[in-house]
């Protein structure tokens, strides 16, 4: 472990509290699956950025003089027999890098005195039920000193608001984690799209729940701890389901397959979308959307860059779709008007409903503004034209290198009488994640090919 990097991330995050200021992070709580069985463990982001530890009941305490207190379980002979080997207060100190360790059962003892004499408390907000309420009944036990002369925090922060652009740029070490995360999910991805063709070639009756075997498989083969979100194997009319998730529905020829599904690593998501023939060829109607969707990427990878706004891809994305729905008759002039107006009007959003990105990390959704926190304040607003909302329009964020996003545009067509018979039930997605670079981005899921030549080729393989 280096306990020098998670040091780094304490000292950095200390220096931002302010004078006589405590920041307190829980680690994720274990959840209860049914009755004795408990969901698999996962430690919560913001603890684990913080200090490397993966148990559970711990708790992180750092002072803006950058000193480091970790609440954990205490050393327990007959529970480890059952749960594991804990790390223990006592080792504590030594592997993680920090300054002092105490069993978890003297939380509610201490918390109190740590927060003593301070002028402000900082805490994740909205991100762990009852936190607040523990919070309250600590400070109540510092005002309960008051007549011996300790002060108490007057002054409540969320420690959100620091982590969340801390981890927004990615250091060296956390780029070659999602790299190496990536490069897994790129083989499982293959594995799957080789064994679709390979068992429709046999004979074989084959469901989508045989290539989610197939990508936990790989995943898990490679090192991967965990999938990083529920994987999406949508066959067919189903990868019109922008959430779906792998079932036991069949697996055809002449029908398409999306995929989306990525590993965790060390901590890391991945995140991939491909969209291949069930059977290793595409159909005519089926390459022509789909050779869409692939120019529409490329041109939000060209918009992704430094300097550039965090919506500029969508944008980009958005126009090349748009005109691609007219030159495909999915929409018609007659009824939508010029380019212009389709954006305009968001009369894409029939086939295109979703973002083209966002931020990736720690969580597959990871953390951190899309607003440039510089230009916060300039507000503008307007009308959305299919839901009438008010939106309240702020300054896109802009790209800078060590950000890590996807970019992910799709094409959903469901039958409509407006719409050829030969596009219907037809669902493409593709997505890479990207890191930005001095130069532009760099695509760390190009371990799956993306070309429709190249995906025939290594089906037929």
């Amino acid at each position: 472990m280096n306990t020098a990097l998670y040091a780094d991330r304490r000292a950095r995050l200390a220096a931002q509290l302010g004078p006589d200021a405590v920041a307190i992070v829980p680690t994720a709580p274990e959840r209860l699956r049914n009755r004795d069985s408990e969901f698999l463990f996962r430690f919560d982001s913001y603890f684990h950025y913080l200090s490397g530890f993966g148990e559970p009941q711990a708790w992180l305490v750092i002072t803006s003089e950058g000193h480091t207190t970790l609440f954990c379980n205490p050393k327990d002979l007959e529970r480890e027999i059952w749960d594991g080997i804990r790390l223990g207060p006592d080792a504590a100190p030594q592997r993680l890098g920090i300054d002092e360790a105490f069993s978890v059962n003297e939380l509610d003892q201490r918390l109190p005195r740590l927060l003593e004499n301070k002028a402000t408390v900082w805490y994740p907000f909205a991100t762990h039920p009852g936190l607040e309420g523990r919070i309250d009944d600590w400070l109540k036990r510092v005002r309960a000193r008051v007549r011996f002369g300790a002060l108490c925090p007057d002054t409540q922060r969320d420690l959100c608001s620091l982590l969340d652009e801390m981890r927004l740029i990615k250091d060296a070490h956390e780029q070659d984690v999602m790299r190496r995360a990536a490069q897994i999910s790129a083989k499982a991805h293959i594995r799957a799209m080789q064994l679709s063709a390979r068992m429709l070639r046999e004979g074989m009756d084959v469901r989508e729940y045989h290539l989610d075997a197939e990508l936990l498989h790989e995943f898990r083969l490679q090192g991967s701890q965990y999938p990083a979100y529920g994987s999406i194997v949508a066959a067919g009319a189903n990868a019109c389901v922008l959430h779906y998730r792998a079932d036991n529905a069949p697996i055809r020829t002449g029908e398409l397959v999306l995929i989306d599904a990525g590993c965790e690593l060390d901590g890391y998501a991945s995140d991939i979308t491909r969209t291949f023939p069930a059977n290793g060829r595409y159909s005519g109607p089926q390459r022509a959307l789909y050779e869409l969707v692939l120019a529409a990427q490329q041109a939000a990878v060209d918009a992704t860059r430094p300097g550039a706004r965090f919506t500029d891809a969508h944008e980009q994305a958005v126009r090349v779709l748009t005109q691609g729905m007219f030159d495909l008759k999915l929409l018609n002039k007659d009824r939508h008007g010029t380019l212009e107006d389709a954006i305009e009007n968001r009369h894409y959003f029939a086939h295109y409903m979703h973002r083209t990105g966002h931020w990736l990390g720690m969580d597959v959704h990871d953390c951190g503004s899309y607003v440039e926190p510089s230009e916060a304040g300039l507000l503008s607003q307007r009308r959305d034209p299919l839901s009438a909302e008010l939106v309240q329009n702020r300054p896109s964020r802009i790209l800078r290198p060590g950000m890590a996003l996807t970019i992910e545009p799709g094409l959903y067509v469901r039958p409509s009488d407006s719409i050829a018979p030969e596009f219907w039930n037809i669902g493409i997605r593709i997505e890479d994640d990207a890191l930005v670079t001095e130069q532009g981005c760099e695509l760390i899921t190009r371990g799956v090919p993306v070309d429709p030549d190249a995906i025939e080729s290594l089906m037929r393989a």
